[in-house]
């Protein structure tokens, strides 16, 4: 693995200009229309502060946006995302100066060099859920010991698509030798295999995050040993042939530019033509091809098109062994979105072999 790798993070925001501020005696309405104006706005005082304005801006915004549809829904949370990032916080001595604030690990961990700095108010948010994950430990009924993701990694929070590849993995019958998993986050994929039994595990991922909070978790346990890392897209370095390959791609076609954690939701135009070719070099004759994916963006219409299924009508490379299929599980009755179509989505994994 390189161990020249750069970590992902919020970037320490520079003012340009003279800073709104914001506290409990700020007119909320006068505050938004700056934001819409474009200027940074400073919490000061109460961390709850920054809560409160959060508040007030997702109520402001869900009267311009009904969130009836899938794609409402998605102009509200691009609208949100570009207002509530202009809402900034100060950090001194790697701590948030306003009172009651939580206490972040990652301030200092990141940022060792930058003591003193602002950050937009969900990108500390983001920071405080993930401290959080990273120090208690995060459940996947999948696995037998607690995930510790480290920032920036993608933490699954549904888990229909992870039990379906476990009850695959259990009535595999084939080689157990070497396995590769492309895009592996944080890791839970890679540690279904060895779970399994397969010896060698070889994961690649994009995200320089990825491999430096998995090898960290690992440490110098047996699992380092079975688990093999390397930072780049698709396959990475690994060009050996194997008998089995996991995917667990992005399941919509991607919208706009997107951030790192983004990577994870959306998939650009060309990565299911690379994905496959690679795979097809990769694959024995004999080996196995598995895909977890979901019918998430044909019934939401975003769009008609179901990569795999192309790949097997035009790609000549691959044929369908078996396509498992699971309906999810209904959102949690703690979520504000409306998630109607969940009735009708369904998780799959797609076995494929080679033509």
């Amino acid at each position: 693995m390189s161990t020249d790798i750069t970590i992902n993070k919020p970037a320490p925001f520079v003012p340009e200009k003279r800073l709104e501020l914001f506290n409990r005696a700020t007119d909320v309405k006068l505050t938004i229309k700056a934001l819409e104006a474009g200027k940074h706005v400073l919490i000061t005082a109460f961390y709850s502060n920054g809560l409160v304005l959060l508040k007030a801006l997702q109520d402001h915004l869900k009267k311009q946006f009904p969130n009836k549809t899938f794609l409402e829904q998605r102009k509200y949370r691009s609208e949100y995302r570009k207002l509530s990032n202009l809402i900034v916080i100060e950090i001194a001595d790697h701590k948030l100066i306003v009172k009651k604030a939580p206490v972040i690990g990652w301030l200092e961990r990141l940022y060792p060099e930058t003591s003193n700095f602002l950050l937009t108010f969900p990108q500390v948010q983001g920071l405080n859920s993930s401290w959080q994950w990273y120090e208690k430990g995060v459940l996947i009924p999948v696995l037998r010991n607690k995930l510790h993701p480290y920032y920036g990694t993608y933490v699954p929070t549904r888990f229909d698509h992870l039990e379906l590849f476990d009850n695959w993995l259990k009535r595999y019958e084939g080689a157990k030798k070497t396995a590769i998993d492309v895009g592996f986050g944080s890791g839970v994929l890679s540690l279904q295999l060895v779970k399994h039994g397969f010896q060698k595990v070889l994961g690649t991922d994009i995200n320089p995050n990825a491999v430096v909070g998995l090898t960290e978790f690992m440490g110098d346990t047996k699992l380092s040993r079975k688990i093999e890392l390397d930072h780049g897209s698709l396959f990475g370095k690994f060009e050996q042939q194997t008998e089995l390959i996991v995917f667990n791609p992005p399941w919509l076609p991607e919208p706009r530019r997107v951030d790192a954690l983004d990577e994870a939701i959306y998939y650009p135009k060309n990565l299911f033509p690379d994905f496959f070719k690679g795979a097809r070099e990769r694959l024995l004759d004999d080996g196995h091809l598995v895909l977890l994916f979901s019918n998430l963006a044909q019934i939401t219409n975003v769009t008609k098109e179901h990569p795999i299924e192309r790949e097997l009508a035009e790609g000549g490379r691959f044929k369908l062994q078996h396509c498992y299929k699971k309906s999810v599980r209904g959102a949690s009755k703690q979520t504000n979105r409306d998630q109607h179509w969940r009735s009708e989505e369904e998780v799959e994994l797609w076995v494929l072999v080679k033509n």
